[in-house]
């Protein structure tokens, strides 16, 4: 195809040279070749990124005109990648690479563990990445030094947490010793190798975050929220839409209220002397909701994902045989507290994976995680980013491999969840609930999150602490009490929420755009409508911004 649409060729090239610039973004996408290096992590790297970044877009825009749908959309795709990474890049975001997820330092760990050891050759790369860890984390230290000379830098409570995970990290549960530990069983051969890098990783990490401790916190900020400018900016990249901030709060207060209303009536049949916060503590508590072990808990979200594929497949998706596998792992301790999912990689050898970061709890509760189990995989983000691995046809490389909008993503993941709801497919009560506190954790994060971004209050006819200024703490409170949350959770949460401006958001309000498109669809079409037809096309969209999925879904007037 690349051939016949220049677009196409170029953003093959483009792959190519960012998977060279960034191993590690190279890594998670399922990119190979890239797997032994960490690239130039400092400001060296960032500078050669920009250079290919504004390179790159000079290139798209000497391209001819687009012939056809799919140059159109790869033209317009690839544009808001490159411009919404130079804004990133040019506003001094790059060098707040401090967050307590999503970040280079948390992602060290989930990489490493991503990252396949079965063949000599994957086990020797992942080595070298161990051996020129200390220099990568070195270059690291230098980009955020350029932050702080420059007044780009984080608040103390992403420092603080950043700096526990470089010591989780290199601990004896931590990922990388855990994962230095598993190459030595699966290859005993580089054993000797791995032992000696040991010594100066457990340096390089101490280092790391004695510097975030003595040198960069001093000069960290005490307030926690970005304030208007940055929310702004950052809500147009998770979104790729305008944000009414002040219409999306009256939304979800009232949308809270609804939830609330639903949430209470399940939990009366579960538990009926206990309020909703109480119903909440026994499933988390008790422990005959819960799976009896590790094995027992990855067995049934298996089997979760195994049911959901036989049973939708060719009735509201059609399913390619390459996405009847996935796996499901948990994440070593010391990161951030949840699940999340990688997609296949390009070539389609490592499958789709679910993971659970679940602490260090006995037993492991199960309302809240049949939910959660359709949300990252089945049908939600394994169907819909192992089908834009798949659409070499119709999605240009770029836009396959590399491109990532959270309203769209999490949004569509969301959706997974209501339609499972709406199908029948939460058959037990505390399955039920568990889906309904998923959604009240989305939409009080829309709330909590622009809340304590934008230094907001509670409006005064809310039902809940009215009139009270947004903190920290009462955000944790919030995230327990109208929420359900643990503690732990809720403490993990606000962390999240304040080192990714936006990002929570996108979830509620990403799924309120795709709900609000097949109810369009539904009205326009009358009996002829398709849900099936209409996933086809959200799927087929690849990640767009909302504005751009409008437009694709119902047309260019829309």
């Amino acid at each position: 195809m690349s051939g016949d649409h220049p677009v196409f060729a170029l953003a093959d090239r483009f792959v190519d040279d960012f998977a060279a610039q960034r191993p590690m973004d190279a890594t998670f996408a399922g990119i190979g070749g890239h797997d032994d290096r960490w690239g130039e992590l400092g400001p060296e790297g960032v500078d050669g990124l920009r250079d290919l970044l504004a390179r790159t877009q000079q290139q798209l825009q000497a391209l001819p005109p687009a012939t056809d749908a799919r140059d159109r959309l790869a033209i317009r795709a690839l544009q808001d990648f490159l411009a919404q990474d130079l804004a990133w890049i040019d506003h001094g975001d790059v060098e707040r690479d401090l967050a307590h997820l999503g970040s280079t330092l948390p992602n060290l760990g989930e990489l490493l563990e991503l990252q396949p050891i079965a063949t000599a050759g994957e086990a020797a790369a992942l080595v070298s990445r161990l051996h020129t860890l200390p220099a990568a984390l070195d270059d690291w230290r230098g980009l955020l030094r350029r932050g702080i000379d420059r007044g780009h830098v984080v608040a103390r409570r992403q420092v603080r947490s950043v700096a526990s995970q470089a010591r989780a990290l290199i601990d004896e549960h931590g990922a990388v010793t855990g994962r230095a530990r598993a190459v030595i069983e699966a290859h005993p051969d580089l054993g000797r190798s791995v032992d000696a890098a040991l010594p100066t990783l457990r340096a390089a990490f101490e280092d790391t975050a004695r510097f975030l401790e003595r040198e960069y916190l001093p000069h960290a900020t005490a307030a926690d929220g970005v304030g208007p400018e940055r929310y702004a900016r950052a809500a147009d990249r998770m979104l790729g839409a305008d944000l009414d901030v002040d219409q999306t709060t009256a939304w979800a207060w009232d949308r809270l209220r609804e939830l609330t209303d639903r949430a209470v009536r399940i939990a009366a049949g579960i538990d009926p002397g206990a309020d909703l916060v109480g119903a909440f503590t026994r499933l988390r508590t008790d422990p005959a909701f819960a799976a009896s072990s590790a094995d027992d808990f990855r067995t049934r979200m298996l089997h979760r994902q195994e049911t959901a594929l036989a049973h939708l497949d060719g009735e509201l998706f059609d399913v390619p045989e390459q996405l009847r596998r996935v796996e499901v792992r948990l994440a070593p301790p010391g990161g951030a507290l949840g699940a999340s999912y990688t997609g296949p990689s390009e070539d389609l050898r490592r499958p789709g994976t679910l993971w659970w970061s679940l602490g260090d709890r006995d037993h492991i509760p199960l309302f809240e995680e049949v939910s959660t189990a359709y949300h990252e995989g089945f049908p939600g983000h394994h169907l819909q980013i192992g089908l834009q691995v798949l659409h070499a046809d119709r999605l240009s490389r770029a836009h396959r491999m590399l491109i990532w909008n959270p309203g769209y993503g999490e949004g569509w993941a969301l959706y997974a969840e209501t339609l499972m709801d709406e199908l029948g497919a939460l058959e037990e009560p505390m399955y039920e609930l568990g889906y309904v506190s998923s959604q009240l954790l989305r939409i009080v994060r829309v709330i909590v999150d622009i809340g304590l971004h934008l230094d907001g209050r509670i409006p005064t006819d809310a039902p809940w602490h009215p009139g009270a200024p947004w903190t920290p703490s009462l955000a944790q409170q919030a995230l327990q009490e109208l929420a359900g949350l643990d503690a732990a959770y809720a403490a993990s949460e606000v962390d999240r929420y304040l080192g990714m401006p936006a990002q929570a958001i996108s979830y509620a309000v990403g799924e309120r755009e795709i709900l609000a498109l097949r109810e369009a669809r539904r009205r326009h079409e009358g009996a002829a409508f398709d849900i099936k037809a209409f996933h086809h096309d959200v799927l087929g969209s690849g990640p767009v911004g909302l504005d751009h999925l409008r437009e694709l879904v119902l047309g260019p007037r829309a």
